[in-house]
């Protein structure tokens, strides 16, 4: 018999890696990362009225609704197998004051929103949030006195409105204003309230990003915003702090971790998960979405492609889920297998 072997075969050690790519079904069989819609959470944006859809400029296919129409949604999320929502309101301005006291009226926008999608659909999840930049005519996530977040009262209101939100029937809190001894008092404060089933999705290393601007657009606080949050979110730069932080937050109680943003901070989500084995998220922020949506209707790039590939490579850096506004549209794609 004719000796075939090439010399590629002597370079390699006869170890090609394109044997397992060759083919669809190879592919297929050793493919070590999937995506499912159970790996979905959908952020959406809720607003005062009824019967509105109100498209977000920035954010194309991202509408901002009102809570009948908000409902609508969950149903149709739910029948799409989506796990969770995560709710943000755009609440009117003249409710908007210098501490944010809005969040602890029990009829507001946030906790409507929760008690009627908990009431038409109570098999999908319900996460809020805490943070404050919704509700202060600031835009900032805390309590701003002479020009400085305080930490300490921040941290007494959003406590108060955990609870708050958690008997509106609110299934996981999610503060993400990046207070310090935030998790802690939440956690205190809803295990006295009897909420004790209520869970803690801590976002852990939220980075002062230039990826959030659409989403400030859409409730309305980027032109209230004075100053920066850089005393409060994570220097892009570091990435031993972000560790250092989660860390507190598990002693504290988390029941989850988040990465925010989501696709620049791979190295963070890898990080967390090794070392802390807590289930991970990363919210997929809106200039991420958007940057996406834009370069596909320019025909820069394919859409759909860069989506799914995106959404996969959070699954291979180590999340559990994603928040992302792509929700609906991933669970349609996944749902014709």
């Amino acid at each position: 018999m004719t000796d075939k072997t090439h010399a590629v075969d002597l370079i390699t050690g006869h170890r090609r890696m394109r044997r397992n790519r060759k083919a669809d079904w190879t592919r297929r069989l050793v493919r070590e990362t999937s995506l499912t819609v159970d790996d979905l959470i959908w952020p959406v944006f809720v607003v005062p009225g009824t019967n509105i859809a109100d498209p977000i400029a920035a954010m194309p296919g991202v509408n901002r609704m009102s809570v009948d129409r908000l409902v609508e949604a969950a149903r149709e999320a739910a029948a799409l197998g989506i796990p969770a929502i995560a709710t943000f309101p755009n609440i009117e301005m003249e409710k908007r004051d210098i501490t944010g006291s809005n969040i602890l009226e029990r009829e507001n926008l946030i906790n409507q929103a929760t008690a009627a999608v908990k009431k038409a659909v109570p098999e999908i999840g319900v996460i809020t949030d805490v943070a404050l930049d919704p509700f202060t005519s600031h835009g900032h996530d805390g309590i701003l006195r002479d020009g400085i977040i305080v930490n300490d009262e921040t941290v007494e209101l959003v406590a108060r409105a955990a609870v708050i939100q958690a008997d509106a029937g609110s299934d996981i809190i999610a503060p993400s204003e990046m207070m310090d001894g935030r998790i802690g008092a939440i956690r205190s404060a809803l295990d006295a309230a009897g909420h004790q089933n209520v869970g803690i999705m801590s976002y852990a290393t939220k980075f002062s990003s230039g990826h959030y601007g659409p989403y400030r657009e859409a409730i309305s606080t980027g032109g209230l915003l004075k100053g920066d949050k850089n005393s409060y979110y994570i220097d892009p730069a570091n990435g031993t702090e972000a560790i250092r932080d989660a860390a507190l937050d598990v002693e504290e109680g988390a029941d989850m971790l988040m990465v925010k943003p989501g696709l620049p901070y791979l190295d963070i989500i890898w990080r967390m998960k090794q070392e802390f084995g807590l289930p991970v998220f990363a919210y997929q922020v809106s200039g991420e979405y958007s940057m996406v949506k834009a370069a596909a209707a320019n025909g820069w790039i394919d859409g759909q492609r860069v989506m799914m590939e995106q959404l996969l490579c959070f699954k291979r850096a180590g999340c559990d889920g994603i928040l992302t506004y792509f929700a609906p549209e991933v669970a349609k794609i996944l749902s014709k297998g």
